[in-house]
């Protein structure tokens, strides 16, 4: 949908979030990122030129001895000519050796300043960069895992090499038509056979072990005393979710006293919803009270205050991605207790994973599954929404209670229905393909020229400084972005994979997101194999939707609350906050009963890549060991997302 964007995000398969810190620009959800040192950085360079010029000093005097000693002595002035040849092949083995680190040194700079031009840089940060307060930067993405950028950038590299040295690389043309063929006869010969049990439930037995734990509290309240935290966070809904917990943390690290978060205006998203619009306010607050104070607005001393003139914003330029508590203790707890005031301006994914104590971590989880509740507009249409999905029913999922409240999650139910009356299930698939993804992609989905100039323009109007990079800097080819499993998956291709893991063709499908680029002819492919498809549109009348017209995050919270109570749930780009935080969701609250399929895209599009030759018994099998090796009952790995990856000590516990 197009109201989220990839982020932070450190996903077990390649995403477009890595292509992000290959090409430099981002869509439109956060303001540029400091890659380089800010204001609140430490300038070395100067030292390091110190060091060199006092280590290469110190040889010298060390070779030709001390100037003033005594030369007059014929017997030690010959031991002296003894150890000073000595000295000199010692000193001139160390030279040798300093100034081959020299030259390390200089072409690892080299190597680095060709990887911030892949990254989209023509040169690397200004070292000591003014901060800046514009409210409407240019969109450029942060890379919060610098590993995997260069990880990626040495892959296409070595695929480069591959291609001048191998056979030539097999080129994607954007159609499906000889799989698409194979799956409609499959499903239409198929439809009455049973479908795979894996499909709609969790594999694992030990995901039943973990239940959720973070609301769990061994603390006391902090007394908000050393200054206000504002915040205005930036991107779509779901990054703006992301931030408010950040936040919560952050201000219990600094005890310091938060004022209600406020949402960022997008030109992109034209949403003008704030945190009132969407979350319960009176519930954020009592239910954090036994962590952190917060405040509705700040107190009248303090509201006449150029937060701005006094240095106290603190833009997402000034704080790198994914900070280290550390920096928050150094930087901007000074800040906070000189001017009493702090505004985080564009706050976003500036809160690192790892390493943070554990009842901060906790307190992240706990602000995330437990105190941020959607207002009862919300709950209420949402719950309408799923009862019409599953058809009615006589049972409750286990998030439904959590997504819509225990007053509307018991009108889900039908109460005229009998014990015997089955709900239907319904597959939720959210396809992230909407013109900005596609855009700022740099791939191609087969629409020839006129999809070409189409993206070129929209680039040049949403992301110019992506849109300048293709002109001037040598981009990452289609093919290798596709081959490196850094494209969304197109409507054609989502429904082969969901084809080819053995979905009935009577599956009920809810699709996710607003807007597909190419419209309902995109989802032909879709509707054609999958006819009980549907969106919150069709599902929703007129008037149940005229509340959040115009409301695109409003609306994303329906497809949120659609998606995490589906029986199964199906991601397309595994790099989508939505689809992290609904995982994540399901993780949480699901009870190890609600199964989410993550394909890895990096071997999905290999065997795509085999259109032409591919048998469908073939393609079936690989594409469901495709799926079922990502199916893993995993702890969260080290620096991964609690929101994603909520299996962890600090926010489920474990009971075996």
């Amino acid at each position: 949908m197009a109201q989220e964007r990839p982020d932070e995000e450190k996903p077990e398969i390649v995403d477009v979030r890595v292509q992000d810190r290959i090409l430099g620009a981002a869509s439109p959800v956060q303001s540029p990122t400091r890659l380089g040192p800010t204001r609140f950085s430490e300038v070395t360079g100067e030292t390091l030129r110190t060091t060199g010029s006092d280590f290469i000093g110190s040889i010298w005097s060390w070779i030709n001895g001390d100037p003033n000693r005594n030369t007059k002595n014929p017997v030690k002035r010959g031991k002296r000519k003894r150890i000073r040849t000595a000295k000199t092949a010692v000193g001139v083995i160390a030279l040798v050796g300093f100034f081959i680190f020299v030259n390390w040194f200089m072409l690892s700079q080299l190597h680095e300043g060709r990887a911030w031009l892949r990254r989209g840089f023509s040169k690397k940060p200004n070292l000591n960069p003014k901060p800046k307060s514009n409210p409407n930067p240019d969109p450029i993405p942060s890379p919060s895992v610098k590993k995997a950028s260069v990880k990626l950038s040495a892959s296409v590299q070595h695929g480069e090499k591959k291609k001048k040295m191998g056979k030539p690389k097999k080129k994607y043309n954007g159609t499906y038509g000889r799989l698409l063929a194979f799956a409609a006869h499959a499903l239409a010969e198929g439809q009455d056979k049973l479908e795979p049990k894996e499909l709609w439930r969790e594999p694992k037995d030990q995901a039943l072990a973990w239940k959720p734990c973070a609301d769990q509290r061994s603390w006391k309240p902090n007394d908000g005393k050393n200054g206000y935290i504002m915040v205005t966070a930036n991107g779509g809904i779901n990054q703006q979710r992301v931030a408010v917990c950040n936040i919560v943390v952050v201000a219990r690290m600094l005890n310091a006293t938060l004022v209600v978060p406020k949402f960022m205006f997008s030109d992109v998203w034209t949403d003008s919803s704030q945190f009132g619009d969407i979350y319960q306010v009176e519930h954020f607050i009592k239910y954090l009270s036994p962590d952190i104070r917060i405040v509705k607005k700040l107190p009248k001393e303090l509201q006449s205050l150029d937060l701005e003139a006094i240095g106290s914003v603190v833009t997402d330029m000034d704080v790198m991605k994914e900070a280290k508590p550390g920096f928050y203790m150094k930087h901007i707890l000074p800040l906070l207790l000189k001017n009493r005031v702090v505004h985080f301006f564009g706050f976003g994914n500036r809160l690192a994973f790892d390493p943070i104590p554990f009842q901060l971590q906790r307190l992240r989880c706990r602000c995330n599954f437990h105190a941020l509740n959607f207002v009862p507009k919300i709950q209420e249409t949402g719950a309408i929404l799923v009862r019409r999905l599953r058809d009615s029913g006589s049972h409750l999922a286990p998030v439904d209670p959590y997504l819509v409240g225990p007053k509307f999650a018991s009108f889900i139910l039908d109460k005229k229905a009998g014990p015997l009356h089955k709900a239907s299930k319904y597959l939720a698939v959210h396809l992230r393909f909407e013109i900005d993804m596609v855009a700022h992609s740099l791939c191609y989905f087969g629409g020839g020229d006129a999809e070409r100039i189409e993206l070129d323009a929209y680039r040049e109007m949403h992301f110019p400084t992506l849109a300048n990079l293709t002109k001037t800097k040598k981009m990452p080819l289609p093919e290798d972005l596709r081959t490196e499993g850094l494209c969304p998956l197109s409507p054609e291709e989502a429904v082969l994979m969901l084809a080819g893991l053995g979905f009935n063709r009577k599956t009920r499908v809810f699709v996710a997101g607003a807007n597909i680029y190419g419209g309902m002819k995109r989802l032909a492919a879709l509707t054609s194999l999958y006819p009980n498809l549907v969106t919150k549109e069709n599902v929703l009348s007129e008037t149940e939707l005229e509340p959040f017209k115009n409301h695109s995050s409003q609306l994303a919270v329906l497809d949120f609350i659609a998606c995490a109570a589906s029986d199964a749930f199906a991601m397309t780009d595994s790099g989508s906050q939505l689809s992290s935080l609904v995982s994540g969701y399901r993780i949480y609250y699901g009870a190890g009963k609600m199964p989410t399929i993550r394909p890895n895209k990096r071997r999905f599009s290999d065997i795509l890549l085999k259109n032409n030759t591919i048998e469908w018994k073939v393609f079936e099998q690989r594409v469901r060991k495709n799926v079922r090796q990502t199916k893993h009952v995993l702890v969260r790995p080290t620096g991964r997302s609690v929101y994603r990856y909520p299996r962890c000590k600090e926010c489920m516990c474990n009971e075996d």
